[in-house]
């Protein structure tokens, strides 16, 4: 969190939190009150405060008050870094520890990361699509197939390592990678 955050918390401890005005949608644009925001001070502000509850609720922290973000499919979004080799959270952090991959039925790339649970922005799936190992028409459409919780064939090559991709049906993201999507109030909250 930025400084002038951490001013505001402590002068004014006691803000309620915000529920329902903001969104994060899967291309890793922040939406409020449905509304595309699209001033680059605003986008970098959220950015650089945005973070997750005990629960697993992401929020983004204006001053003294959080304001929870509803979650169209993961609380960050990947794209391929600068270099082309790697990839970033829509807030500008670099993966370079992934722990887990996963392959929604939509044949989206889930992964458990550092900074939290990501989906990859779907403009860049030639960079999957290069990385996979076993990957054919036929192996990616079997995968497809498999119950969510299921182990497959296909493999994503991670610089120097491999990581095995299972099947996570997108509603069962949430539970397996521990966030929520649709945060709510709790009593303590109102």
């Amino acid at each position: 969190m930025e400084e002038w955050v951490s001013r505001a918390l402590a002068r004014w401890p006691n803000v309620p939190a915000l529920f329902g005005w903001l969104q994060l949608d899967r291309r890793g644009r922040w939406l409020i009150q449905h509304e595309l925001i699209s001033r680059p001070q605003i986008i970098d502000t959220i950015g650089l405060n945005y973070a997750a509850d005990e629960q697993g609720r992401w929020y983004f922290q204006n001053g003294p008050q959080r304001g929870y973000v509803a979650l169209e499919t993961a609380p960050l979004v990947l794209r391929v870094a600068g270099d082309g080799a790697t990839l970033a959270t829509h807030n500008g952090l670099l993966v370079e520890r992934p722990g887990a991959a996963y392959l929604d039925e939509e044949g989206s790339l889930l992964l458990a990361t550092e900074h939290g649970p990501a989906a990859l922005d779907s403009a860049d799936l030639e960079w999957l699509l290069e990385r996979l190992d076993g990957a054919s028409d036929a192996s990616l459409e079997a995968a497809l197939a498999l119950p969510s919780g299921s182990s497959t064939p296909l493999r994503l090559r991670w610089k120097d390592r491999w990581l095995t991709i299972a099947r996570l049906d997108i509603a069962d993201a949430p539970a397996r990678l521990g966030f929520v999507r649709d945060p709510q109030p709790d009593v303590y909250d109102l």
